[in-house]
């Protein structure tokens, strides 16, 4: 089988079997790509006879044209998956992916925004405007439900129960979580749809996305995050402190400092591993060494 051919295969098993995310599938489409690029370009080999040194050449070329450790790992893990696939569908006879290790990416700890911080960047649309209006309600739900810019760009109009004051989400693995949203942004989402969104919808007879761009059509990744750097500048948060998901981080923490339970922070994140929530314990030291001073017997 062509390489290429097989791609659309895997592809394919992950939209329909495994019903992965747009984004997901989106990833590892452009990430197996680009190996298959490298493969016609450097050696033209056969699916069946690639071996380790083919994969070894592959993250090598990666390092040289200047991709990240955090980026490579990711290729690289799409492209083990892949080979995975092959193996068990029996396409292939040997899996050559296996035996070749990369180096552990060390994760860095999440550079939330302080309070005083946040207040400015979800005062800072002008709410006069049907943007600005659309703008300050995604800000507003995302901080209110701590949500990732998938699950906030994926939002329907459907999934919002705004009488009992909560959101259905659909996150990683299409689980599903309600998440309770509060009344700032229980109000600003209800201004922005009775007075900016069917303005945005223009011609257009509907959308069933709850948020839409200046054509009517689904808010991007790439837009919001355009939108969430346009907003630090506004309101003086460097840049270095901005990141896509720097709202949900600041949810995690905040909650965290102000004494709700890891477990409860977990389940409004939709984290399926404790172990993943609980690095936000790690990014205020002060609240630490505070725990620490008052609970450990030997601390003073």
């Amino acid at each position: 089988m062509k390489l290429k051919r097989a791609i659309r295969e895997y592809i394919s098993y992950l939209q329909i079997e495994r019903g992965v995310s747009e984004n997901t599938v989106s990833s590892y489409t452009n990430d197996l790509l680009l190996f298959e690029k490298f493969l016609n370009e450097k050696f033209n080999i056969e699916l069946e006879n690639l071996e380790k040194m083919h994969i070894r050449a592959f993250v090598s070329e990666l390092h040289k044209i200047g991709y990240s450790p955090s980026s490579i790992m990711r290729i690289f893990s799409a492209v083990r998956g892949f080979f995975k696939y092959l193996l068990r569908e029996e396409i292939i006879k040997k899996d050559p992916v296996k035996g070749v290790l990369l180096p552990r990416v060390q994760k860095n700890l999440p550079k939330p925004l302080t309070f005083e911080e946040v207040e400015k960047l979800l005062s800072a649309p002008d709410t006069s405007t049907p943007l600005g209006l659309r703008d300050s309600a995604m800000l507003e739900m995302m901080y209110a439900a701590g949500l990732r810019v998938s699950e906030l760009i994926s939002l329907k109009t459907e999934n919002l129960n705004l009488a009992y004051g909560y959101v259905r989400i659909r996150g990683k693995g299409r689980k599903e979580r309600l998440v309770p949203i509060g009344e700032v942004a229980i109000e600003r989402v209800r201004e922005y749809i009775e007075n900016a969104r069917g303005i945005l919808l223009g011609k257009k007879k509907e959308s069933e996305y709850l948020f839409l761009n200046r054509r009517g059509n689904r808010m991007t990744r790439q837009r919001f995050w355009e939108i969430i750097k346009e907003y630090a500048k506004k309101c003086g948060i460097p840049l270095e402190k901005i990141s896509p998901h720097v709202i949900r981080h600041s949810f995690a923490t905040h909650l965290l400092e102000r004494g709700a339970d890891i477990v409860s922070v977990q389940n409004l994140l939709g984290h399926s591993s404790l172990t993943t929530t609980q690095i936000y314990t790690l990014v205020n030291k002060e609240r630490l060494k505070k725990v620490y001073e008052e609970y450990h017997p030997r601390a003073k």
